[in-house]
């Protein structure tokens, strides 16, 4: 009998504040879709850095030409001095950092930049003596980079030692400041969503404040009473967490599985089941953010 008439005062007060509900939803759903894709975010930053970080080399680049170092001021680099950094890579002070490394010609580096440029127009205007023959280093440890670095900086016919993980963090550093102004929008909308769901309460209270003296003087616990209201903001911002959970997920689906994916193969992206595990998080939120804003304001403004 309790339950039947908190599940009747639930629906009046739904069908009664309906605009208000579906405001509700909508503010719920807008704000969590944003938590969301920030949480997506991270998880696609974390991913491709582990994918990337181990793939990743240092290149050490030789003297060309066109090499403008001081430590080429001798000219291009001599087979002497490549057998000496061979020997250098291949030394037991070097050699525990290193995992693989191979040597790529001037003609292997054109090969290389036409595969990396297809689509470019520059590609017929570089040659082989325009790019830099190189040592590309696979490093058990990519942050020990700067051993390398110190190592092979000033070794005769090296022009420079480049680490590819700072290409990558400059990119993983753009990828973060979307996350963070996601987070950001994210933060501004939940207000909104509290703000509005305290209005539809408050509202709703107002409209029933006879039934509710009416509950008081038969002897209507406090709980029963303020419950309808409760569940009423909870209901819908769950429904308005599983619209956010649906459009992250078709988003990963469609888009990113299905798309990017495909598109870039060599690149690590989320899956659609990696973006189910967000759907929890956000309708426990939507829970948490209608159950405490509906109970600081039916305390305001419901007096039981």
């Amino acid at each position: 009998m309790r339950l039947a008439f908190v599940l009747g005062e639930i629906g009046s007060g739904l069908r009664r504040n309906l605009s208000m509900v579906v405001s509700v939803i909508l503010v719920t759903f807008v704000s969590l879709t944003f938590v969301g894709a920030a949480g997506l975010l991270q998880m696609q930053i974390t991913q491709m850095k582990g994918y990337w970080y181990d793939k990743v080399q240092v290149a050490v680049f030789l003297c060309s030409d066109n090499s403008s170092s001081p430590n080429c001021a001798a000219g291009p680099v001599t087979d002497e001095q490549k057998k000496n950094i061979e020997s250098l890579l291949s030394s037991p002070a070097i050699k525990q950092y290193v995992n693989s490394s191979n040597y790529e010609s001037q003609a292997d580096a054109l090969k290389h930049f036409k595969e990396q440029f297809a689509n470019s127009p520059i590609v017929d205007s570089v040659s082989a003596d325009q790019l830099p023959s190189s040592f590309r280093i696979n490093m058990v440890n990519p942050e020990k980079y700067q051993i390398i670095n110190e190592s092979f900086s000033s070794v005769p016919g090296v022009d420079s030692v480049v680490d590819q993980r700072q290409l990558l963090e400059k990119l993983f550093s753009v990828m973060n400041g979307a996350s963070v102004v996601a987070v950001g929008i994210a933060a501004l909308m939940v207000v909104c969503a509290v703000l509005l769901i305290a209005t539809t309460i408050r509202l709703s209270a107002f409209s029933r404040r006879r039934e509710t003296g009416i509950m008081r003087l038969v002897g209507a616990s406090k709980a029963v009473i303020q419950l309808p209201f409760v569940l009423e903001g909870v209901i819908a911002a769950v429904i308005g967490a599983v619209l956010a959970s649906t459009t992250l997920w078709l988003v990963a689906k469609f888009f990113v599985e299905d798309n990017l994916a495909q598109q870039y193969r060599d690149t690590a992206f989320i899956s659609a089941n990696q973006a189910l595990l967000v759907a929890p998080v956000l309708i426990l939120l939507g829970i948490l953010l209608a159950g405490v804003s509906s109970l600081l304001t039916l305390r305001k403004y419901l007096k039981v």
